[in-house]
């Protein structure tokens, strides 16, 4: 006789397949673009736009080794949910949604991501 009672799942012990990673990031990285980075966003925007000592102010503030690695993690998330973005566009589209090529086209998001974060921090520091 089967038990009704639920089965206890460890999320920490499954193992996703990397299409679900990218799925996740994507969700999370979005997430995170919306709330602390719109209102980070306009903030810095509006210290510039308000008077030069404000703008003076901003790139004093650019300057920092830490606000410069959290402007590099932001401008990951900004570049992974983008090109997320396209990949999940082109599922929407019916391209690309067998398995080799989902597999494929997930390993291509992360390595375009990465890439493209990477060449612009190097211009960046």
């Amino acid at each position: 006789m089967q038990s009704k009672r639920p089965k206890y799942l460890n999320l920490m012990e499954i193992r996703q397949p990397l299409p679900a990673v990218i799925s996740l990031l994507h969700r999370i990285s979005g997430a995170l673009l919306f709330f602390p980075g719109i209102p980070l966003l306009l903030c810095g925007l509006d210290m510039t736009l308000n008077s030069p000592q404000g703008y003076a102010q901003f790139q004093s503030l650019l300057i920092s080794p830490l606000l410069k690695g959290m402007l590099i993690l932001s401008l990951w998330f900004f570049l992974h949910h983008f090109f997320a973005g396209i990949r999940f566009l082109a599922l929407d589209m019916h391209y690309g949604g067998a398995l080799e090529q989902a597999r494929f086209s997930s390993k291509m998001v992360l390595a375009a991501g990465i890439i493209f974060t990477l060449l612009i921090a190097v211009l960046m520091w």
